[in-house]
């Protein structure tokens, strides 16, 4: 939504979008529920530890040799049944594990903060929780994370190996073993020995991961709208569930999982070269008022069925924990950026292959409010060419008004004769209504493209402008305390000035557009009052769609409109000579009449059909 040629006919493009999430709104509501969780919530659920299977529990026995020769490789932790926690730190994490299903119990991003200056956590306080699921022979169901594991911990090289067992004895246990190096990728492999008589093979046992999205920026509804569960199968298609309510869905042949936290991701990802044969997704939102300060935004779940090899659990893939930017994601080389909405099409190519590199070339150069600043003043020039091009067409129909207007009223009556008349008199002076048009729908690419780019530039995140402390948040000036429905419990003071700027751009080109539009028919809309009312109608509506979206955004727009501003009236007033244009229309009116175009014929035809219905109708 980014270009800011605000003219009538761009400003379809903006108020087609502007009907589009109106109306995903209202036909996407949020559940009836909130559900709300608090800290001593959380504390309460960390003590409820669920009941280990009492047929299980009878037969599992802690037998580590602590003599074994190779201990000097190995820390040793803990043989107790309590719960315990190691801590291992790397350059981008400091995770927690626990000896309690052999969970990763917390995981911090490293030098990332939420809008309340805390580390950015997207594991913390049991919001995240997975269990590998198998059905003995005996009927029962068994759970790995209700089993206790032993620490040993391993320097490999630049890695880190966590290796976690829980003992059945001697020779029946089950283990998993994380490797972290110092990028944001975990290695998880997961086997057993000496199952082959305790589970049912006939069965898949399933991998069962669930995640409760803590909420880390300024506007909850803003981050909730860039959070969702997204997958990507069959190597080339991208899928998602809903972003509100609750969703589900199942997909075979799965390269990965994430789950989006905006600017964040939790990622499960296959061994490589391997896909998850099948999958079962479910997403809720948990956000029902955003108004109301909420823990968690979404929670997620996804469920893999394996197959047993030789009667035996034996899995490896992988975890990515860490940012949604855009370079890091792709420097993986497993399609993950595909996880950042770009938006489609047209729209996703021109953000991956021009804005993106662009801005990152920019802000390396320049503080980042200013690299937005200077990114604009090269989209905008770029543009130029097609401002011209538009206003040339209103100047040219301003010119032929006159004569518009006395078509109109001599073949009132004939509506098929006043067309014919109209284009005639178009081909005669070499002008074209369409060309007025047509610059503003090849804008409309660049405007989307940038209106998705803003939201999801991990660039901007935390990024300070003038009084913007955040340039991917709302930048707010004033708190009410209380909240507005549609505008939010704030005032931005980006959007204004976005649409202040909008309002004065659209009374420079409205008012020539106004001037070149004919008297309307009886029965057809006055456009030019159309248009004076768009005037202030588009500008109220940018002030409070925005106000809580990114301030980076919104600058965007700002800066968009005074350039756009400056190029028309530098175009009006030293480019175009209306007095030379009107020369070169009473010119191509002297020569012989040219053969009307394709477009002109079909046009005709067209008229000429709807004339013959018309009649044969009466």
């Amino acid at each position: 939504m980014e270009d800011n040629k605000i003219d009538i006919n761009s400003l379809i493009g903006l108020f087609l979008l502007g009907f589009i999430f109106i109306v995903w709104l209202w036909l996407n509501p949020p559940p009836e529920q909130e559900i709300i969780i608090s800290d001593e919530n959380i504390e309460e659920q960390i003590q409820e530890d669920k009941a280990i299977d009492t047929e299980l529990s009878e037969i599992i026995e802690n037998e580590i040799d602590l003599s074994n020769e190779n201990n000097d490789l190995f820390i040793f932790d803990s043989l107790q049944s309590n719960n315990q926690l190691k801590i291992i730190e790397t350059d981008k994490f400091k995770i927690s594990f626990s000896s309690k299903g052999g969970q990763i119990s917390s995981l911090e991003l490293k030098d990332n903060y939420n809008y309340l200056s805390k580390p950015v956590n997207l594991v913390k306080n049991g919001n995240s929780i997975f269990n590998f699921s198998f059905l003995g022979k005996n009927g029962v169901q068994y759970n790995t994370n209700d089993l206790n594991f032993d620490f040993f911990v391993q320097n490999v090289d630049d890695s880190k190996i966590i290796l976690m067992k829980s003992n059945v004895n001697e020779n029946t246990f089950v283990e998993y073993k994380y490797t972290i190096d110092d990028g944001y990728i975990i290695d998880f492999d997961f086997r057993s020995e000496g199952f082959k008589k305790l589970v049912n093979s006939d069965q898949p046992y399933s991998f069962e991961w669930e995640l409760n999205a803590f909420r880390n920026s300024k506007s909850i509804s803003y981050e909730n709208r860039y959070t969702y569960l997204t997958y990507f199968h069959d190597n080339d298609n991208i899928d998602y569930l809903s972003i509100s309510g609750e969703d589900e869905d199942e997909e075979n042949n799965l390269n990965w999982i994430s789950y989006k936290q905006h600017f964040f991701s939790s990622v499960l990802i296959p061994k490589e070269e391997q896909v998850f044969e099948k999958a079962i997704f479910n997403s809720e939102d948990l956000v029902n008022d955003t108004s109301i300060d909420t823990l968690f935004t979404k929670k997620f779940l996804t469920t893999i069925p394996f197959k047993y090899v030789n009667n035996e659990f034996d899995n490896s893939f992988r975890f990515y924990f860490g940012p949604n930017e855009y370079s890091t994601l792709k420097s993986y080389e497993i399609d993950l950026e595909e996880s950042i909405d770009f938006g489609w099409g047209i729209f996703g190519f021109i953000n991956k292959n021009i804005f993106v590199p662009l801005y990152k070339y920019l802000s390396n150069l320049f503080p980042y409010g200013i690299a937005i600043i200077f990114m604009t003043i090269i989209v905008r020039i770029a543009l130029a060419p097609v401002l011209y091009k538009s206003y040339l067409s209103q100047a040219k129909m301003k010119i032929l008004k006159p004569e518009l207007n006395e078509i109109n009223a001599k073949f009132k009556d004939n509506a098929m004769k006043r067309q014919q008349e109209m284009m005639s008199l178009y081909r005669k002076a070499g002008a074209n209504p369409m060309s007025g048009c047509l610059p503003g729908l090849l804008q409309i690419p660049v405007f989307y493209a940038l209106f998705m780019f803003f939201p999801s530039a991990f660039d901007l995140r935390q990024k300070s402008f003038l009084w913007a402390d955040d340039l991917s948040a709302y930048d707010s000036i004033v708190d009410f305390g209380f909240y507005i429905p549609l505008y939010g419990d704030h005032v931005s003071l980006f959007p204004i000035l976005a649409a202040i700027s909008i309002f004065f751009y659209m009374k420079m080109t409205t008012g020539q557009q106004m001037a070149s539009q004919p008297k309307p028919q009886d029965g057809m809309p006055d456009m030019a009052k159309m248009m004076k009312y768009m005037i202030y109608f588009a500008p109220i509506m940018m002030m409070v769609f925005f106000n809580n979206y990114s301030s980076g955004l919104s600058l965007y727009y700002f800066i968009s409109n005074l350039l756009s501003i400056a190029i028309m009236f530098t175009i009006k007033n030293y480019i175009l000579d209306e007095q030379k244009i009107r020369q070169q229309i009473q010119f191509n009116k002297s020569q012989p009449n040219k053969p009307p175009s394709r477009f002109q014929r079909r046009m005709q035809a067209i008229m000429e059909e709807a004339e013959r219905q018309k009649k044969n109708k009466k």
